[in-house]
């Protein structure tokens, strides 16, 4: 009984000066408290499937009471937002293709007089599929609405919702997750790779050496951020091939504006990596940041939920992520064929993201170096 008591006093004692070891540096306390706290409040605003807010276009061409009273329970539903009334079909295309609309409602011209005949007619939803999930709550929105309408003009009169997916026939889930897997995936790889190439030098005593040798600190940056570049491609090439051969989504896009959304996005991850690599005293540390900053990068790019259902000030900081505009630009060459003329505007903030953070880890080596 005393060596059992005796046991668990040594026992005691470890822990408690492992837990003073931990708890007394102020940098652990951050890191045990921040990120849970920075994390719970993305998980509780980004990662959410409520739909707040649904841009829609209709093209109403039979203009009749009826038509104007089921468009009316559409509009007050409070998350509908009718951003433009439409002359003619043909421009339905454009507002879907440019992402400024999620739906839109097509009336037909003989809608009015089909319903006081008696007979039935049809209200036709055309859906933007790169969103599948959102794509698919908004029509089971629009389907209720409907249903109610019916309801309340008796079974004489009833409309029946006809839906159309562009993109993503189907509104499968795994043609909107998987384009985007070819950003998101490599993401950890390239962050880890490009946060330990200079941290792990330091720790292993090995940074010294490059003091002595006549490279400058851009040649450095250079040699340290093609490595990670590399292996991200390549990782993204071996995604690219499983969404195509493994799961037969079909490819509408160029491969050359598919590798240079790629590169771009691999070179602003890497310089990420290397200014965390740059600050970081040894390799737990700087795995520690890039466990920090992958999460809120993949909750933050509308890879699962839309950027447009996050509250306001979350879709201003999405705009100094670069998994965003890379994850938005992966989907449109993939599922709908998007030259670069299209998915330009992508690229500026990958390329301000790389612009600022290469420069900083190249002073930060030279003043390490110094």
């Amino acid at each position: 009984m005393q060596s059992l008591l005796h046991l668990l006093r040594r026992i005691r004692s470890l822990c408690i000066k492992e837990l003073l070891v931990i708890l007394k540096d102020p940098s652990s306390r951050v890191v045990l408290v921040m990120p849970l706290i920075v994390q719970s409040i993305l998980f509780g605003y980004a990662a959410t499937y409520d739909l707040t807010y649904v841009p829609y276009v209709v093209c109403d061409q039979s203009r009749g009471e009826f038509s104007r009273d089921v468009l009316a329970r559409i509009d007050g539903a409070g998350i509908f937002d009718r951003i433009a009334t439409l002359d003619n079909a043909a421009q339905v295309e454009n507002w879907i293709y440019d992402g400024k609309a999620l739906l839109a409602v097509q009336i037909p011209p003989d809608f009015e007089e089909r319903l006081r005949s008696g007979e039935n007619t049809s209200l036709q939803l055309i859906l933007d599929g790169r969103n599948s999930t959102t794509a698919s709550i908004a029509m089971g929105y629009v389907a209720q609405m409907v249903s109610d309408w019916n309801g309340s003009r008796g079974a004489s009169s009833p409309i029946k919702l006809i839906s159309r997916s562009r993109y993503n026939p189907q509104l499968e889930t795994r043609w909107n997750i998987m384009p985007a897997m070819i950003v998101t995936l490599s993401l950890m790889q390239i962050l880890i790779l490009s946060a330990l190439s200079v941290a792990r030098e330091r720790e292993q005593g090995t940074f010294d050496q490059m003091l002595v040798t006549p490279l400058s600190p851009w040649e450095i940056l250079v040699g340290k951020a093609i490595p990670p570049v590399l292996v991200g491609i390549v990782q993204g090439s071996l995604i690219f091939a499983i969404c195509v051969f493994w799961f037969d989504i079909p490819f509408a896009g160029n491969l050359g504006t598919l590798y240079l959304t790629l590169f771009l996005f691999t070179l602003s991850v890497s310089g990420l990596g290397l200014s965390l690599s740059a600050v970081s005293k040894n390799m737990q540390q700087a795995m520690v940041f890039c466990f920090v900053l992958t999460m809120p990068l993949i909750l933050l790019s509308g890879l699962t939920t839309p950027v447009s259902a996050m509250p306001e000030s979350f879709q201003i900081a999405t705009y100094v992520n670069p998994v965003r505009f890379a994850v938005e630009s992966i989907r449109r060459i993939y599922l709908e064929g998007s030259g670069i003329a299209d998915i330009a505007h992508n690229f500026i903030p990958m390329l301000a993201v790389s612009a600022i953070t290469l420069p900083l880890a190249a002073w930060l080596f030279k003043n390490r170096m110094a």
